[in-house]
């Protein structure tokens, strides 16, 4: 367990300043120079960690305003835990439990989300109907290394996306696997859209979800959610690889006072994500 120092002067044990230390020499990098540098194209920008989400840290302090200023492709959600958000072709969009969607403000901020500049390096055509099981097998196959992330998109015609969207939450907050436990699932079929999101190493379990994250938009931009399951009809699969994470950090209060477990983190956000 790792705590956070608070006003209140708690100290970290020195397994927690440990832990602390490992994950920022693999996971930290500080970049100098254009946004667009051949360095900023190879970077995911994330803010918070998912380990503050399982926590009930729902408020974060970066607006959407800010956050496309570090990627035009991505995913994450929306202060209070409203909806769930997708980035594509540097639009963010809103994707709320009543399923609307919305083009997200730019004062609108997020306690958790994570972009790139979309660079695709590899790409892969699917012309057959094929199971989210057998997708994941092609990118697995696919991907040079499982060290690195990789920012994954699908786009095409879908025979069924299953999907659910979270609702926001009021104060006091729950943690989320309570906020996320009488989510409604929703089943689109026959539908056009697009899949983004992230294969990310297991080693970064708990700062992000290890393994695939996948939000979905239909080709209208008025329908999506989180991704639990897919079968995808004919389409395309696009990869772009990021061998750099900034991790940024919330100095809300709450993210500040946090007590946050890594103790079964993984069975947590399987829990909560469907992954």
């Amino acid at each position: 367990m790792f705590v956070g120092q608070s006003n209140g002067g708690r100290a970290m044990s020195s397994d927690a300043h440990g832990t602390v230390r490992n994950l920022m020499k693999m996971m930290l990098s500080h970049h100098h120079g254009a946004r667009h540098s051949q360095a900023a194209a190879a970077e995911v920008y994330q803010t918070s960690t998912i380990a503050a989400l399982l926590d009930g840290i729902y408020d974060g302090d970066v607006t959407i305003a800010e956050l496309l200023t570090h990627g035009d492709f991505g995913l994450g959600t929306f202060n209070h835990l409203d909806g769930e958000m997708v980035v594509l072709d540097g639009v963010c969009h809103h994707l709320r439990s009543d399923g609307s969607v919305s083009v997200a403000a730019p004062d609108d901020r997020t306690p958790f989300a994570a972009v790139t500049w979309f660079r695709p390096e590899t790409t892969i055509a699917v012309s057959a109907k094929t199971r989210r099981p057998e997708i994941v097998a092609l990118l697995d196959q696919a991907v040079a290394t499982a060290n690195l992330i990789q920012a994954i998109r699908i786009e095409g015609t879908f025979a069924t996306v299953k999907t659910r969207t979270v609702e926001a939450q009021t104060r006091p907050y729950p943690p989320m696997t309570e906020a996320t436990a009488q989510e409604p699932i929703t089943e689109f079929r026959d539908v056009a859209g697009t899949l983004t999101g992230y294969r990310t190493p297991d080693y970064e379990q708990g700062i992000s979800v290890a393994g695939y994250h996948l939000h979905f938009i239909n080709q209208a931009r008025t329908k999506g959610g989180h991704s639990l399951d897919f079968e995808l009809t004919e389409g395309q699969i696009a990869i772009s690889t990021s061998s750099e994470l900034h991790l940024s950090l919330p100095r809300t209060q709450a993210f500040l006072d946090a007590n946050m477990s890594l103790a079964n983190v993984a069975e947590q956000i399987h829990q909560t994500e469907g992954s």
